[in-house]
């Protein structure tokens, strides 16, 4: 804290804000955050004025429920992006962890939700670990591994399976994906609420959050996204820091396929692959950079939140689906163009103070 500074000799309050206050100004309004916040709320008031059903209580509440899986992807592909790297195969990765939940309880009739939640989980963060040790020991860009294993995990499932679909699944694995934490009833007196599946997106907000802000491995994920070299030589074990990030994308990716599971009610090869842009959408929206070191939690919620305002729009408003990987590109594309058209302002500004 500085010496206070009298109000006539700085001016009295007329005079506008110093230059620190003016400074904090241009940190808090130049947030990814702050951006996102604003575009959500116009979208909202345009498509409420298209749509009336578009702000109503069921329709939001369903809107949480049916991206929350694309949610906990978003925010495992956030860690990835943080550390420098990227994964495109978490899509391959959450459907055959799903799948062998799905064999494994419908064979063997399983009634426990907590068995069928805790079984996909070491398949997927085990390949995960596979894709870690595949960067580490090739030195081959990420994309071009994950790429590689995207097609290898998948098609390996399909070859097994034969593609077949699992229906019969347990009873109590319907009854849970129904369950709700927060019932209500709207003026028509229509039912809804808010599904217990976005408590695991809630879960893994937490998670992902703590981890990045109050854990030294969470710091280490930044400094190696923000300068490999310099992270090397502070002693950063890079393959177990890589083991880390892929083996938690592969842990978020299993998640995801089990709530995926839970929304659909049938287990399918094909229902999950091809889900890879929204989720880089919704990370790079929220200010993750490709280049690494840069990203927050908050950030990446924001961006599928918009991700799934613009999907539900579309929607709402009868737009043909196949527009939809059209908007979602166009937002990409701006998105990134923004972020590259701040990065350089701010890099202005620091050389010139």
């Amino acid at each position: 804290m500085g010496r206070p500074v009298p109000l006539a000799q700085a001016g009295g309050p007329a005079t506008g804000a110093t230059p620190r206050m003016r400074a904090a100004g241009r940190k808090v309004l130049g947030r990814v955050e702050l951006y996102l916040v604003a575009v959500l709320v116009i979208l909202a008031v345009f498509l409420t004025a298209l749509n009336r059903r578009f702000l109503t209580l069921e329709n939001l509440f369903d809107l949480l429920a049916n991206y929350t899986f694309l949610g906990i992807m978003a925010l495992g592909e956030l860690v990835v992006l943080v550390s420098g790297g990227i994964d495109v195969s978490f899509t391959a990765i959450a459907t055959v962890a799903q799948y062998v939940m799905g064999w494994i309880i419908s064979t063997y009739q399983i009634g426990s939700v907590l068995v069928a939640f805790l079984i996909p989980l070491p398949v997927g963060i085990a390949l995960g670990l596979v894709n870690a040790g595949l960067v580490h020991l090739t030195q081959v860009h990420p994309v071009i591994i994950t790429i590689a294993t995207l097609n290898i995990f998948y098609g390996l499932l399909v070859f097994v399976t034969g593609g077949a679909w699992i229906y019969n699944l347990p009873a109590s694995f319907q009854a849970f994906a129904v369950t709700k934490i927060i019932r209500v009833v709207d003026r028509a007196g229509t039912p809804s609420g808010l599904s217990v599946l976005s408590l695991f997106w809630a879960g893994a907000i937490a998670l992902t959050w703590f981890i990045l802000t109050h854990l030294v491995v969470g710091r280490k994920v930044y400094a190696m996204g923000g300068n490999p070299e310099a992270a090397r030589r502070a002693g950063v074990r890079v393959p177990r820091l890589l083991a880390f990030v892929y083996g938690y994308m592969g842990f978020l990716a299993a998640v995801a396929g089990f709530v995926q599971a839970q929304l659909a009610q049938i287990v399918q090869p094909n229902a999950i692959v091809g889900r890879e842009l929204d989720v880089l959408a919704a990370a790079i929206l929220g200010g993750a950079s490709i280049s690494g070191g840069t990203g927050t939690v908050s950030g990446t919620v924001l961006g599928v939140l918009l991700v799934a305002v613009v999907t539900n729009g579309l929607i709402l408003t009868r737009v043909p689906s196949y527009w939809h990987n059209v908007a979602i590109g166009v937002i990409i594309a701006t998105a990134a163009g923004l972020m590259a058209s701040q990065r350089r302002r701010t890099t202005r500004a620091r050389g010139a103070s």
